[in-house]
């Protein structure tokens, strides 16, 4: 029998996180809504060796999580003590004002309470809307059960339980509410990287047939972010761009009612640890940064006024 994990193999948290178009979604997806967040983003930023390459950061947080997720307990215990150790060093204060409610001095640190649940919010809340959007609605039972797990798993990271809300309704209006005021900020430096995790931004043309799959995942993340997040970042979206995301997340639901029946492209969608994927994406980025052209153009990180909030 394989050693078993923190979770079990029905609980929501593994139902969800082995379809691999949630995996290979919602964790860019988590990037681009959460750098709203002026501290969670600027702590990030300061106190990370992948500044400039957003990609290489998102494949080892994937590999890190899924080992939570999916992983045995010594697997998951390996990236625990690594995340740990990591965050152990996290923490500075903002250097200019972001917005009305994080001036220039605003404290974040990795173990702060709120700050590790907001980083779990925002985590959770992309797996849910990728999850109804890629796969089929979660019934409120399963929604609830997996916000439950999100929070557990909040905990192996060293979230207090009480930092979270009691229950999935509580949560969803505390989040929407969040969403809807002025506590969100996109700092310049946090709206050019997070312009690239959208794809609003595509420096470089990959060949086919990945610069196909890249556009997709590009659009599905555009059109599942909320309206005044798109707006936020500058997206245009008109009735042309929500056609062609409604029929491509149809088509990936699609593929999952009836597997034998995809297109071969999006049977690699279906299921399986999505770390392979994130090992390519770094790579290829590594490839951009050692012949000399950055992964993103106008983010140097040795210039304090371009990574500078405004």
């Amino acid at each position: 029998m394989p050693e078993t994990g923190y979770f079990s193999d029905d609980s929501m948290i593994r139902r969800v996180m082995r379809k691999r178009a949630v995996g290979l979604t919602y964790g860019q997806r988590a990037l681009v809504v959460g750098a709203v967040h002026p501290l969670l983003y600027v702590g990030t930023a300061e106190n990370t060796e992948h500044r400039t390459t957003p990609y290489t950061r998102l494949a080892l947080t994937g590999r890190l999580f899924e080992a939570v997720f999916l992983g045995s307990r010594a697997e998951a215990d390996r990236a625990l003590a690594f995340t740990h150790k990591k965050h152990a060093r996290v923490s500075g204060s903002l250097p200019e004002d972001a917005g009305p409610h994080h001036p220039e001095g605003s404290e974040y640190s990795a173990t702060n309470p709120h700050l590790m649940f907001m980083t779990m919010a925002f985590t959770f809340d992309s797996a849910e809307v990728m999850h109804d959007l890629l796969i089929r609605r979660l019934t409120a039972a399963e929604r609830e059960g997996l916000y439950q797990d999100y929070v557990r798993w909040g905990e192996l990271f060293g979230m207090p339980r009480t930092a979270a809300p009691a229950d999935y309704p509580a949560f969803r209006r505390f989040f929407d509410d969040y969403l809807a005021s002025d506590e969100v900020f996109l700092t310049e430096e946090a709206r050019l990287v997070g312009s690239y995790l959208a794809g609003r931004r595509v420096p470089y043309p990959l060949r086919a047939p990945l610069h196909q799959v890249t556009s997709g995942v590009y659009l599905l993340i555009q059109g599942s972010l909320p309206p005044r997040i798109r707006d936020m970042y500058g997206i245009r979206w008109g009735a042309k761009e929500e056609l062609a995301f409604r029929t491509l997340a149809q088509g990936v639901r699609t593929a999952h009612r009836t597997p034998p029946l995809a297109p071969r492209p999006l049977r690699t969608t279906l299921a399986g640890p999505s770390a392979p994927v994130y090992r390519m994406l770094s790579r290829r980025e590594h490839d951009l940064v050692s012949s000399g052209r950055p992964s993103m153009p106008g983010v140097d990180p040795l210039n304090h006024e371009q990574r500078g909030v405004s």
